[in-house]
């Protein structure tokens, strides 16, 4: 690696200071842990690193509110979140699918802003939120002002390890609104390990009554180049009964509108296959879960 400047400010307002968004090898490190895989790679080579580590005891937080909200501070490590007893009540979808986010090693070092602010489509975060309709918190600066914005996790990403935050703003917050009634479900499929990244990832999260689905949100990732609903598919199920012929309707619906993209994981004729096996699967099983957002 070649060398490079370590900084290490003590509040959120002087870490954005010392992010320069002209210079492309600054960058803020929560966790470290994709970046410093990036650096020893050769594929990032920087000039300077914000450390956000003494910025842990501010951001790393997580509370429920009256009405059944969630709030994420971002330097919250993953395993905090996994073994969280709020989230395990509010959004128990969540830490179910992080047993199979990579390994605990990294869940105990990356952190909840770190891995969405990172963009890799890989990730299996992004899809669950997206179908949770979360948001998130970005603090930067505008001009010597202080600058605050919430974005959907939706609009975050743009492209292959791409997302709408400036080079000096910085994710603050997760917040996941109620769920309501909402019944969800995320299923990965890997070429390896259980833990490894995903060739797809399918998220859905819906509400029924009797026979009939009411609503749904339908994400897929990993196949894609970034993690995109599926609003074709949004729109067959909305009022459809509840069997599996709707399941395989999904699913066929599902692979027509996936734009999947071919690389080591399996080639875009592959994912969509798989598409189209595993929307119908990830809908039974949130269908068939015993509460809201299981």
């Amino acid at each position: 690696m070649t060398p490079f400047e370590l900084v290490e400010p003590a509040s959120l307002g002087e870490a954005i200071a010392l992010l320069d968004p002209e210079d492309a090898g600054v960058r803020p490190i929560a966790g470290g842990t994709a970046l410093m895989l990036m650096m020893k790679a050769g594929v990032f080579r920087p000039t300077r690193l914000v450390s956000l580590r003494k910025l842990a005891r501010l951001n790393a937080r997580i509370a429920a509110t009256s009405d059944g909200a969630l709030t994420i501070g971002a330097m919250t490590p993953l395993a905090l979140v996994e073994r969280s007893p709020e989230v395990a009540r509010i959004v128990p979808v969540i830490p179910r699918a992080m047993r199979r986010l990579s390994n605990i090693r990294v869940r105990n070092v990356a952190t909840i802003g770190g891995n969405l602010a990172h963009g890799d489509p890989h990730m299996d975060l992004p899809p669950l939120l997206i179908a949770l309709n979360a948001e998130v918190k970005v603090v930067g600066a505008n001009g010597a002002q202080a600058a605050e914005r919430m974005i959907a996790v939706e609009a975050l990403f743009t492209g292959y390890f791409e997302t709408v935050l400036a080079k000096n703003e910085l994710i603050a917050e997760l917040r996941i609104p109620p769920q309501g009634r909402s019944r969800a479900a995320y299923l990965k499929v890997t070429t390896g390990s259980a833990e490894d990244w995903p060739a797809l990832g399918v998220a859905v999260a819906l509400e029924s009554e009797g026979s009939a689905v009411k609503s749904a949100r339908v994400v897929v990732s990993a196949a894609t180049e970034k993690a995109t609903r599926l609003k074709g598919v949004e729109r067959l199920l909305a009022g459809a009964t509840v069997d599996e012929k709707m399941f395989a309707r999904a699913g066929d619906a599902a692979a027509e509108e996936a734009e999947c993209m071919t690389d080591v994981r399996g080639s875009a004729a592959y994912k969509r296959e798989l598409t189209r096996v595993y929307v119908g699967r990830a809908l039974r099983q949130a269908l068939n879960s015993d509460g809201a957002t299981r």
